[in-house]
């Protein structure tokens, strides 16, 4: 029999690993890098890794025997890998432990790797530029079948849904103007929590970790404009209880999270909520607090990369009658959804409006506010070479 050797090893490894996910890689040295960089010398964690090649998700006794391994060795190594970010551990709601292979990114390795309070050291910042590399090879990936992936992408479902501001930068509720109008969805359609109190209300198991967009960004020499918070990446239930057990984050309570949610709101970030499998009806995993400049969906979407493609129930609505044309919606918008129109006010272009009520939340005349509406914002990242 031949013998695989170690490089074989973490090259097939890897190549299971760019199969995961939402969003998948083509196997490449960069991919190859990474997992050399975070599993290491340790074979059998890459042997186990391998054994999801066929199924991403296992039981005990599907693992014992698409590894090989003894159920004590299987758990040894699941463990390990999960403190790597590379497998989700948790029991399922019937009570059995599934393991879960994590994809590179979307929510998997990159993710985890930089949820944590990082060092600066150069092991972190060679490791951001490996991931930074791989995006790159995605982007190019992307630009080359841009045609053939447009109508794939314009059927995906939303991978997150906008939480909206209800607070103006002076204390004052943001108007709601309430729909007058049946929705047209199915019945058995349930809209999703709207504030942020409601979601974090509804869970025991409450986790923060550090943003792991602006702490990535600074590795790579770009640190936040903003001077944003990072301490507000949340996780719940489940989620929670993963990310807490594997040093990822930190259990807080329902006062905490709800604190460090204002300051978040405060510093003009964006509540960007995450639902299992993209499914609304399911309760939250998580919430980002985003900014404009570091939050990984917006670059990827403006760097060519990836589509914007948002589930939200607001749109900002511009009263041009109290409108001065300050600027102050056009530099908060995190879309450039908003111009100063040939009559130097504002102006806002529906199609890109995530109806995050930042605009809101900072209008210093009062000026906008949110109207109700079930909406899928979805745009097609910028064209960078012709055909």
């Amino acid at each position: 029999m031949t013998q695989v050797t170690k490089q074989e090893k973490i090259k097939r490894a890897a190549g299971v690993i760019c199969k995961q996910g939402m969003v998948q890689f083509q196997l490449s040295d960069t991919a190859i890098a990474i997992v050399a960089s975070v599993v290491g010398d340790n074979e059998d964690e890459l042997d186990l890794i391998y054994a999801f090649r066929e199924k991403p998700s296992q039981t005990m006794d599907q693992l014992v025997e698409s590894s090989g391994f003894a159920a004590g060795k299987v758990e040894q190594l699941a463990t390990s890998l999960a403190k790597k970010g590379l497998i989700f551990n948790q029991p399922s709601s019937a009570g059995r432990m599934v393991y879960r292979l994590l994809p590179f990114m979307l929510v998997g390795l990159m993710e985890y790797k930089f949820m944590v309070k990082l060092t600066g050291s150069q092991e972190e910042k060679d490791l951001a530029k490996l991931f930074e590399k791989l995006l790159a090879g995605l982007r190019y990936q992307i630009q080359n079948n841009y045609d053939a992936l447009s109508p794939l992408f314009n059927t995906a479902p939303a991978v997150d849904r906008t939480v909206p501001a209800r607070i103006t930068e002076d204390g004052k509720p943001i108007q709601i103007i309430p729909i007058h109008k049946t929705l047209e969805t199915p019945e058995e359609f349930v809209v999703p929590s709207q504030t942020v109190e409601e979601i974090i209300n509804k869970f025991d198991d409450i986790a923060v970790g550090y943003c792991f967009c602006r702490q990535r960004r600074s590795l790579l020499g770009e640190p936040c404009s903003a001077d944003a918070p990072t301490l507000n990446c949340f996780t719940f239930g489940k989620s929670a209880r993963h990310t807490s057990a594997q040093g990822f984050a930190k259990k807080v309570s329902r006062d905490e999270a709800l604190e460090i949610m204002q300051e978040a709101e405060n510093a003009g970030l964006i509540h960007k909520a995450f639902h299992p499998g993209s499914r609304e009806s399911k309760p939250e995993t998580s919430i980002c607090n985003c900014c404009k400049d570091c939050c990984d969906t917006l670059e990827l979407w403006r760097s060519g990369t990836l589509p914007l493609i948002n589930s939200t129930y607001h749109l900002s609505v511009i009263n041009l009658e109290f409108c001065t044309g300050c600027g102050a919606c056009v530099d908060w918008c995190p879309t450039d959804a908003i111009i100063l129109n040939d009559q130097e006010l504002a102006q806002r272009d529906e199609s890109a409006c995530l109806g995050c009520g930042v605009c809101s939340r900072f209008c210093p005349e009062g000026a906008i506010s949110l109207k109700e509406g079930l909406r899928r914002v979805f745009i097609m990242p910028p064209r960078l070479r012709k055909s």
